[in-house]
This record gives C-alpha cells, structure tokens and sequence, in this order.
C-alpha cells in the first residue's frame, strides 16, 4: 500500500509541475455547416446557459434533412485546464428543467463509438435523445469511470486531458421510436467523424501565462 501511495502520489506530482495548456480552437471555427444531406444553422446559446456549461467553446446547431427530418446538436468542448468534463449531463438538465426521463439505455453504434440513449417527455412532447464524450484519444466515452481513466491516460501519455460531451435529439413522432432512433445513429456516426477531423489543439502556455491561444467560447 505504501509503494502505491508514493506511485500515485510521484505521478500526481509530476503532473501538476508541467506548464498549463492553453486551447487553440480555430479548428471548431472551420466545422462545417453541412454534413451530407443535413444542413444547419447555428443557434446561439443564451448568455446564462452558457456561464453555467463554462465550456471553452459551445456549438448548439438544428440540423434539416432533405425529407424534413431535424436533428438538434449541442457541442461542449473542455480542455485540460477544465478538467476535460462537463459539470452538467444531460439526465441531470433535462430533469432540472422538467423533462421526464422515461428510458435509458445504452447503445453499440459504430466502432469505439457508444451513445446513452434517453426518451424523454414534457408537456406532450417526446424527443429521443443520444448522448457521449469524446476525448482527443478516443470516442464513445459514457461517463464516470471510463472519463476519468482516458483522462489519466491521456495526461501520462500525451499530457492531455481535454474531452467534450456531444449531445444530440430528435423529435419521436406518432410513438415512431425506431424511426427516431435510426435516424440519430446515423447523424451520430457522421457528426463524430466530423468532430474528429476538427479537434482542437492544445499547447503550453508561454511562459507569462499569456493564453491567448484561446477563441472566443462559443
């Protein structure tokens, strides 16, 4: 027990002696507005929403389909300095703000990628919803545990512990589940892909601490 604790406690140690990163961004600047046969407009957050997320950049988009399908997208991107996770999940806001959670499971899509799937209802209205984190390593993150060990990994390997959660909703129409869910897995592999090709980059701080780096959230 004692050689673990002096382990642990040299690596906890030797991680809070290397310099601060700062996060580069632009690359989400460049994150196309069209994604195969979905377009989209960005959706601004309001002002309080987005002090409360404390992302390093947001992205809140509508995504219409050709044949009038549309898909809702919230994007949190948190780097090291952050903690590489968000404060708040979506069970938690979605209760906070009235919605009833009727299901949750846990859903195999595409490769490393997993998604928690929720139905969740408010005032007549249905929408399933996917959720999961992603990190600079890997996707398909749940939550909890698996979070923590990529950030550990991350910090041990490359010095990174920067991650994001990636929310996306669907409307569930006429009790249509399948539909609604066929349609989600779908974006969901193609909006991963493209967050993938637009991942941010982190560096170390200069040595004023100057972090200018940095865009403006989001």
């Amino acid at each position: 027990m004692a050689i673990i604790l002096l382990v642990v406690g040299s690596i906890a140690w030797g991680l809070a002696l290397r310099p601060r990163l700062s996060v580069d961004a632009t690359a989400l600047d460049a994150l196309p507005t069209r994604l195969g046969s979905w377009t989209s407009e960005d959706v601004p957050l309001e002002a309080t929403v987005e002090s409360m997320l404390q992302a390093d950049y947001n992205v809140q988009r509508l995504y219409r389909h050709e044949s009038g399908d549309v898909v809702w997208v919230y994007f949190g991107y948190y780097g090291t300095e952050r903690g590489g996770t968000p404060e708040h999940t979506p069970q938690v806001c979605y209760k906070a703000q009235g919605w009833e959670i009727e299901d949750h499971e846990l859903l195999e899509v595409a490769g490393e990628l997993r998604v928690n799937e929720l139905v969740v209802s408010f005032g007549g209205e249905r929408q399933l919803v996917h959720y999961w984190f992603r990190s600079f390593r890997k996707t398909g993150l749940r939550g909890g545990f698996d979070q923590l060990l990529d950030h550990l990994m991350g910090r041990l390997t490359n010095d990174r512990a920067d991650g994001s959660l990636v929310r996306v909703s669907t409307p569930i129409e006429d009790g249509d589940r399948d539909g609604a869910r066929s349609r989600l897995l779908a974006f969901d592999t193609s909006f991963d892909t493209l967050l993938a090709a637009h991942w941010p980059r982190e560096a170390p701080a200069d040595q004023d601490g100057d972090e200018d780096l940095s865009s403006p959230a989001r």
